[in-house]
Order: structure tokens, then sequence, then C-alpha cells
């Protein structure tokens, strides 16, 4: 299965991290969720019931990132795969991305953070 729905470049001003200056001062972090879904009835259908409405995926998302600060963005990787796996029985896959693009570490980057897949049973 090619077909995919996505929500890249989600924006949430969190205090996730490990280091007392990420709980403190907060940061930027940005969210790309990818879920592998098969299309083809919505795309005959033209109804939101036969896909993924990704406004509600959206709302997930961001009720998760907005939560009580964790140590660590896998932890919130993984809890929001669960959400979309669990929640979305048309979904077979969830690929989800995290970027912190300032984290209180020195060096030049763009970017760190963490990407998981999880298939949906």
């Amino acid at each position: 299965m090619r077909d995919t729905i996505f929500l890249s470049g989600m924006k949430f001003y969190c205090y996730h991290g490990a280091l007392s200056a990420e709980n403190e001062i907060g940061q930027i972090f940005i969210v790309d969720v990818t879920m592998k879904v098969d299309l083809s009835l919505a795309g005959e259908t033209d109804k939101v019931i036969d896909t993924v409405h990704y406004g509600e995926v959206y709302e997930d998302v961001k009720s998760i990132m907005e939560s009580k600060p964790v140590n660590l963005v896998e932890h919130l990787a993984e809890r929001i795969a669960k959400r979309i796996n669990s929640h979305y029985n048309r979904v077979m896959e969830t690929k989800v991305r995290i970027t912190k693009e300032n984290p209180p570490i020195p060096g030049h980057y763009e970017g760190v953070g963490v990407e998981i897949v999880r298939e949906n049973f």
C-alpha cells in the first residue's frame, strides 16, 4: 500500500526534555505524522467517513504535545503513534517524527530528534 495521509510541520511550544533548561525555558517542537491508509474507497465515495480526518489527528497530537512535560521525545512519539493506531482503524502504519530545532546543546545543526514507525495490527 502506497497511500498516505500526512500532517507536516505541526509546531508546539512545550517544556519537554531531560535538561532542566528545557523544562524551564521551553522550546518549539516540530511534529510530522505520516499514516499509511488505503485511500481507494474515499477516492471513490468522496466521504470523510471513508478516510482518516486529519483535523482529528492534529487535535490528538496537540493534546499529547501540550500535556505534562516528559523527559524524552521518544516517549512523546510512542504516545502519538499508539493514539493514532488505536483510534483510527483505517491506519495500517504510523510514522512520527519529532524535531527540536534549538535544544540547549552546543553545536551547529538544523535540528535533533527522533523518528519512529509503528504498524497497526
